[in-house]
């Protein structure tokens, strides 16, 4: 043990933490208790960038940041997941002091269960001075999360995941001046619209529902600059045929498009008509269609690929339901794989 102790702090920590880099937690956690000079370089590897799924690791985790600023300033990323249990007061308490412990914090993923989603818990950010430049979380939106959102005007990527009724959510219009990356999957219109707007947002993946198609298109009119790239998952019972030249309308100039459809089934037929509202696209590169059917053949893709690029010829990738990826090469559609299985 003494030789390895004298080999390692030969070692410059930069090299140390190089090599820890490569290792696993598991294994992370090996080197804590190996020797004092392993330690004190491995924990920084350790704390940098944590993910914890379980609650009861997750309780456990906080508690040790809320009491150890020596661990808590070394963290760059947390994702804590409380989904499958109700916290309680005292638990949101603690969670409070531990992130103003977080100093150095720029990726926080917060993710509650939708009964705690239901009530103000956005007060959990008081006293934090972390600059955050990526926010997820599954709380709901209200004014106590639009104040918090206003203090970080570094985020460039903004993920609000859980279901939003009508809550008092509005943002100064100074907020969030760097966004650049929003996505949502349960949020009304409203919330969109108030997060997008005057924003610099290029990249947006939000969800359609029935009776809300239009109003919801209509939020990525409100980026102060176009839009580039969209996901969409679709909840409509239309046809794809039908949503895409709402799209096109609104966005000609999208570079890239997302598309998962998951109330209508596809058939060969509605793949080759979606070609033509393609053709509204004047800059589409790249393509994603997914839908519940039966798998097309290879050569029934290949066919739907061709039918695409000769709509829309700026095309250069399609990604198909059967999931290869198509792509133009001398003059002709190919994929990945050149055989059925």
């Amino acid at each position: 043990m003494n030789s390895v102790h004298s080999k390692s702090s030969t070692l410059p920590v930069e090299i140390l933490e190089l090599i820890f880099s490569h290792l696993e937690r598991r294994e992370l956690i090996l080197v804590l208790g190996s020797n004092s000079v392993f330690h004190n370089t491995a924990y920084r590897a350790v704390y940098r960038n944590i993910s914890e799924t379980s609650s009861v690791n997750a309780l456990k985790l906080i508690k040790t940041l809320a009491s150890n600023a020596t661990y808590s300033r070394h963290v760059r990323s947390i994702d804590l997941d409380f989904a499958n249990n109700l916290i309680t007061a005292n638990i949101l308490r603690l969670l409070n002091r531990a992130l103003q412990q977080l100093k150095s914090l720029t990726t926080l993923i917060l993710d509650f269960s939708q009964t705690d989603n239901a009530a103000d818990i956005a007060w959990i950010f008081q006293g934090c001075s972390f600059s955050l430049t990526t926010f997820t979380s599954s709380m709901r939106c209200d004014r106590s999360l639009a104040k918090f959102l206003a203090m970080q005007p570094t985020i460039m990527e903004l993920c609000l995941r859980g279901f939003n009724k009508e809550y008092d959510f509005t943002l100064e219009p100074k907020a969030l001046p760097k966004l650049e990356h929003f996505r949502t999957v349960l949020s009304y219109p409203s919330v969109i619209g108030e997060v997008l707007r005057g924003r610099p947002v290029e990249s947006v993946s939000m969800s359609l529902y029935p009776g809300d198609v239009c109003t919801s298109l209509d939020t990525l009119l409100l980026s102060a600059r176009a839009i580039k790239k969209l996901t969409v998952m679709s909840f409509e019972s239309d046809p794809p045929v039908a949503l895409l030249p709402l799209i096109a309308e609104r966005l000609p100039h999208l570079e890239a498009f997302h598309l998962v459809i998951l109330m209508t089934h596809y058939t060969h037929e509605i793949l080759l008509e979606i070609g033509s509202s393609l053709a509204q696209f004047k800059a589409l590169k790249y393509i994603t269609f997914m839908a519940p059917g039966i798998p097309a053949s290879f050569n029934d893709e290949k066919s739907v690929a061709e039918a695409w690029s000769k709509a829309c010829p700026t095309l250069q990738t399609i990604i198909l339901p059967k999931g290869l990826v198509w792509f133009q090469r001398d003059e002709n559609w190919a994929c990945l794989k050149d055989r059925e299985d």
